[in-house]
């Protein structure tokens, strides 16, 4: 049995149904607890059952993220970050407000779960996160870029 507990979700997975429901019964003696049934989505990653076991996706969250950034209809591209990019705290104008990309950067984080391809660019933008430029914003848009030509292949 594997238990998932993460705030004040949890999540329980097991070979045998009886061991779970039984955890579930003792749990319901000491808390409030809520069954919801078959898992399909948390964390912003979508659990989709298949005869192997389970495809872990989190296209739906990539697309949010599109979305919110307003770049759902931005040209996709085949890499997340050109070779001769070198990013700095001392070039660019600072952003006058960096909520947005302080919120995309912390939103890739959780992406690199699924998406690894991606981790070595989120790690370099998060160096960044203090005093964020238009040149890091730039870098942060073409890796958005990027997550939208993958999708495309995925679907």
């Amino acid at each position: 049995m594997l238990v998932l507990i993460y705030v004040d979700d949890i999540i329980i997975t097991c070979s045998s149904h009886a061991a779970i429901q039984s955890l579930l019964r003792e749990l319901h003696n000491d808390f409030a607890v809520k069954d919801l049934g078959p898992l399909n989505y948390f964390l912003g990653i979508q659990v989709m059952p298949c005869n192997q076991g389970i495809i872990l996706s989190q296209q739906r969250y990539i697309m949010d993220i599109l979305k919110r950034t307003k770049m759902a209809d931005a040209k996709p591209i085949s890499s997340p970050m050109a070779s001769s990019t070198h990013l700095s705290s001392f070039e660019g104008d600072l952003l006058l407000d960096p909520t947005l990309y302080k919120s995309v950067v912390g939103a890739l984080q959780y992406v690199c779960i699924t998406r690894p391809d991606i981790s070595f660019c989120v790690n370099k933008l998060s160096q960044f996160m203090h005093k964020p430029t238009d040149l890091h914003w730039q870098s942060v848009k073409r890796l958005l870029r990027y997550l939208k030509q993958t999708i495309q292949i995925i679907v």
